[in-house]
C-alpha cells in the first residue's frame, strides 16, 4: 500500500515536471521570436555599440536572452505546480497562504533582476570600465557584455526570491524563527562571499549588493516569525 502511494506521488511529480518542462519551451520559443524587442529594451539606456564575432555568438546572444525571459515566466507555473503537490498535505488556512508563494515568486524575482540592471550592473561595468583607462581600447562583444549582465542579475532575482522561500517552507513546518536567528552570522558571511564575487573588488559596489540581501534576509525572519507563531496560535485554538 505504501509503495502504490510512492509510485503514485513520482508519476504526480513527473507529470508536473513536464508540464513546466513544456511550459518553458514554450516560453522560449516566444523569447527567441521577440528578442529584437528585448534587446533594443536593454540597450536602450547603453551608451555603446556592441559588435559580434560570428553567427555562433548571434545564436547565443538570443538563446541567452530567451531563456532568461522564459525563466522568469516559468517561475510562477513552477510555484503553483510545487504548491498543488503538497497541497493535499496542507490544511486549510496553510493552502491560502501558501498560495502567495505563486505570484510573490515573480514579483521578488523580477525585483531582483531590475535592482540588479539598474543599480548594480551600472556602477559595476563604470568601475570595469576604468580600469581600462589609457591602457585599452574598449570594445565590447555581444557574447561578453550579455554574460556578464546575465552574471550579475540573475544570481540577484533568484537571491531576491528569499522571503517567498521563507514562507512556503515555515509554513510547512521545516524552518523556524530560531533556526534563521541561530544561523544568522553564517548566512551573512555567506552573503558577504557572494557580493565579493558578484561585484568588484571595491566597497561601494559591495556595499549596494550586500545591504538589499541583508535587509532581506532580516524581512525574511520577520516573515518567519509572524507565520510561525500565527500556526501556534491556530494549533492551541
Amino acid at each position: 500500500m505504501d509503495q502504490t502511494f510512492f509510485f503514485q506521488h513520482v508519476t504526480e511529480l513527473r507529470k508536473r515536471l513536464m508540464v513546466v518542462l513544456g511550459a518553458y519551451v514554450m516560453f522560449l520559443i516566444v523569447g527567441f521570436l521577440n528578442v529584437g524587442a528585448i534587446y533594443r529594451w536593454i540597450m536602450k539606456e547603453a551608451d555603446l555599440k556592441l559588435a559580434v564575432l560570428g553567427p555562433s555568438e548571434i545564436l547565443w546572444v538570443y538563446f541567452m536572452l530567451a531563456s532568461t525571459c522564459a525563466l522568469a515566466c516559468t517561475i510562477p507555473l513552477a510555484a503553483y505546480h510545487l504548491w498543488a503537490f503538497v497541497k493535499p498535505a496542507l490544511k486549510e488556512h496553510e493552502r491560502s497562504v501558501t498560495m502567495l508563494f505563486i505570484p510573490l515568486l515573480f514579483i521578488l524575482f523580477v525585483t531582483g533582476v531590475l535592482f540588479g540592471y539598474f543599480v548594480v550592473f551600472p556602477k559595476v561595468l563604470a568601475f570595469v570600465v576604468t580600469l581600462s583607462d589609457g591602457m585599452f581600447q574598449t570594445m565590447f562583444t555581444a557574447e561578453k557584455y550579455f554574460r556578464f549582465l546575465l552574471q550579475l542579475t540573475v544570481p540577484l532575482g533568484l537571491l531576491f526570491e528569499l522571503p517567498a522561500i521563507v514562507l512556503f517552507l515555515t509554513k510547512l513546518g521545516i524552518l523556524t524563527p530560531t533556526m534563521m536567528t541561530k544561523y544568522r552570522k553564517f548566512v551573512y558571511l555567506a552573503l558577504v562571499i557572494l557580493s565579493a564575487v558578484l561585484t568588484p573588488p571595491d566597497f561601494l559596489s559591495q556595499l549596494f549588493v550586500l545591504i538589499p540581501l541583508f535587509l532581506l534576509y532580516e524581512l525574511s525572519i520577520l516573515l518567519c516569525t509572524w507565520v510561525y507563531n500565527r500556526g501556534k496560535q491556530r494549533s492551541y485554538a
